[in-house]
């Protein structure tokens, strides 16, 4: 088994797709990953399963790899039953989960937005753009560029997850330069698509964060290190002011007052 762990996942899958489907059961979505080449034993550990649940996922797999192995299954106590882990954050991380909060507001009113704009005589080109600019204010500059330029940096950004946060982060930014060139168009259906791709990659792309990766991260953290991130992250919001989170916390609450009016009428 010791060298299938040490086997990229997109390989195991290919070569044995009920490996896929067991790993969709436990949450640990490889599937439709466009990469795939972490190793097992990364995809595993960085899920941060309780024991029973990993001891009971491996030998699923291995049954699955070699179905003519005689496989020791293993013994589980089902009098005792685990209760969910609560994911706890070291400060800094937390910060970058609490801002989390604020784009996913927007996040949840694009469908609306997009509507909006689809039914509306012309498009609203100046609702468009400010939405761009919280966007690449606040969800980029604001938010990303603290992962990438602190956050990232502390582990190591080789590591498949973190590439593919990487990733996500400039697909995000491509369906936003075509958002602003619909708008400048005045093309309702190339701002619709872009939008709804945005709002779709960045839903998942959080979640991996706040559920996956920010935990994975602050397991590898010591205390010192901890404590350096914070102060990076604390000076890097010092360098753009306190006055433009609230700028963009009053837009968010602005365009919810707008758009959710609309949804009850």
């Amino acid at each position: 088994m010791e060298n299938v762990l040490n086997k990229e996942i997109k390989k195991i899958i290919d070569s044995c797709p009920e490996v896929g489907r067991i790993l969709d059961e436990y949450g640990i979505g490889c599937v439709p990953c466009s990469v795939g080449s972490c190793l097992l034993k990364d995809v595993v550990g960085i899920h941060n399963l309780d024991p029973e649940k990993e001891a009971t996922l491996m030998y699923r797999i291995e049954k699955a790899i070699y179905p003519e192995r005689n496989v020791a299954k293993p013994v589980i106590d089902a009098t005792k039953k685990s209760a969910p882990k609560k994911i706890t954050y070291s400060p800094p991380v937390k910060k970058l989960v609490d801002e989390h909060v604020l784009i996913k507001r927007l996040l949840a009113l694009i469908p609306t937005i997009t509507d909006y704009i689809e039914t509306s005589m012309k498009v609203d080109k100046d609702l468009i753009l400010r939405c761009v600019d919280f966007i690449r204010t606040y969800a980029d500059k604001y938010h990303h560029m603290k992962e990438e330029d602190i956050l990232f940096k502390a582990v190591d950004e080789k590591a498949e997850i973190i590439q593919v946060m990487y990733k996500d982060h400039d697909t995000g930014r491509g369906y936003i330069r075509q958002v602003v060139e619909g708008a400048e168009k005045g093309n309702k259906a190339q701002i619709k698509q872009n939008m709804l791709a945005y709002q779709e990659l960045l839903t998942q792309h959080i979640k991996k964060e706040d559920e996956i990766l920010y935990p994975w991260i602050d397991r590898q953290l010591s205390t010192t290190q901890v404590g350096e991130m914070f102060r990076r992250c604390t000076e890097a919001d010092a360098s753009v002011g306190e006055e433009l989170p609230k700028k963009y916390e009053k837009f968010i609450a602005d365009l919810e007052e707008k758009f959710l009016q609309e949804v009850a009428k």
